[in-house]
C-alpha cells in the first residue's frame, strides 16, 4: 500500500522539480508572447493606412489585417514553445492543422472556391457598389461585393445574390466605368414613304433630346427590308448616368413619334399582302375558281 503512494508522491516531485527548473524559460516564453502581442498590434496599426491606398474593399482589408496578426500572433506562440522545449508539440499542432486545413478545403471546396475568387475580384475591382453592370444573365446595379457572394439590384429591384466563383467565371460588362454611353432605338418607316426625308426626320428627332452629348453626332443606318416597313436604327450619344440612359431612351421614342407624326412620315402597322399567283399581282376574284350562276327557276 505504501508503494503505490510512494511512487505516486516521487511522480508529483518530479513534476514540480520541473516545473521549478522550467520558471525561467517559462517566464521568457510569456514575456515573447506579450512582447509578439505588442508586435502585431502596431503591425496592423501600421498597415491598416497602407491597405487603405491599395484596396477600398473594407472585408477584405479586415481579412489581410487578421491574416497579419494571426500570423504574428502564432510565430509568437511557437517560438515560446521551442524556448519551453515543446519542439515536439508545435511539430504535432503544424500536422494537426494540415490534416483539419486539409478535411476543411474538401468539405467546404465551394465556399473556398468562392472566398478565394471574391478576393481576386476585390484586388482587381471590375466594379464598385452602384455601378450598373451585366453579369452572365444577370443586368442590374451592384449593391455591395461581399467575399463569398456579389449582390445586385435588377432594373425591376429584385436583389439577386451570385456566388463569386459564378461572376468570377462570367463575362462582365460594366456601364459605369465608361464616360459615355451609345443609346439606340430601331423604329420603322413606310415603304410608300422618302428615305432620305425619313431620315433626315430622324437626325433631327434626336438632335433636340436633352440628355444627348452635343460633341457626338447622330448615327441614323437603314438596316433591311422588313414585313411592312423599312427598318432604321437611330443611335445617340449620352452622359454616363443610369437614369439618363433610361430618360435619353424614352425622348427618344417621344421625339420620333413627334417629329414622324409633323412631316407625315408613317410608322406602319404590321400588314400582310396576300399573292396568289406566282409571278404576282394576281386579283383576288382572278385567283378564285368561278363559280356559273344558276338559272332562275
Amino acid at each position: 500500500m505504501n508503494e503505490p503512494w510512494k511512487n505516486v508522491m516521487d511522480k508529483l516531485r518530479g513534476w514540480g522539480t520541473a516545473f521549478i527548473e522550467m520558471l525561467p524559460n517559462l517566464a521568457v516564453a510569456i514575456l515573447i508572447v506579450i512582447a509578439f502581442v505588442i508586435l502585431a498590434r502596431i503591425a496592423v496599426r501600421i498597415t491598416r493606412p497602407a491597405l487603405g491606398r491599395i484596396s477600398s474593399h473594407k472585408q477584405l482589408r479586415g481579412l489581410a489585417l487578421s491574416v497579419l496578426k494571426t500570423g504574428i500572433l502564432l510565430l509568437g506562440v511557437f517560438i515560446a514553445l521551442g524556448v519551453l522545449n515543446l519542439d515536439g508539440t508545435v511539430a504535432s499542432l503544424l500536422a494537426g492543422v494540415g490534416v483539419i486545413g486539409l478535411a476543411l478545403g474538401f468539405a467546404f471546396q465551394d465556399i473556398a472556391a468562392n472566398f478565394m475568387s471574391g478576393i481576386i475580384l476585390a484586388v482587381r475591382e471590375p466594379f464598385h457598389e452602384g455601378d450598373m453592370v451585366t453579369i452572365g444573365s444577370f443586368e442590374g446595379s451592384i449593391e455591395r461585393l461581399d467575399l463569398r457572394a456579389t449582390v445586385g439590384r435588377t432594373f425591376q429591384g429584385q436583389i439577386v445574390t451570385i456566388p463569386n466563383k459564378d461572376v468570377l467565371g462570367s463575362h462582365i460588362i460594366n456601364f459605369t466605368t465608361s464616360r459615355e454611353w451609345r443609346v439606340h432605338v430601331d423604329i420603322g418607316v413606310s415603304y410608300g414613304d422618302d428615305l432620305d426625308a425619313a431620315e433626315a426626320a430622324v437626325k433631327d428627332a434626336l438632335e433636340s433630346v436633352s440628355e444627348r452629348d452635343e460633341s457626338k453626332p447622330v448615327d441614323v443606318w437603314y438596316t433591311g427590308f422588313g414585313d411592312s416597313s423599312i427598318n432604321i436604327s437611330a443611335r445617340m450619344w449620352i452622359r454616363n448616368d443610369t437614369q439618363s440612359f433610361l430618360l435619353a431612351r424614352s425622348q427618344m421614342v417621344k421625339a420620333l413619334k413627334k417629329t414622324f407624326d409633323e412631316r407625315d412620315l408613317t410608322i406602319p402597322f404590321p400588314i400582310r399582302t396576300l399573292d396568289f399567283g406566282i409571278v404576282g399581282g394576281k386579283e383576288l376574284s382572278e385567283a378564285l375558281p368561278q363559280v356559273p350562276e344558276r338559272d332562275a327557276a
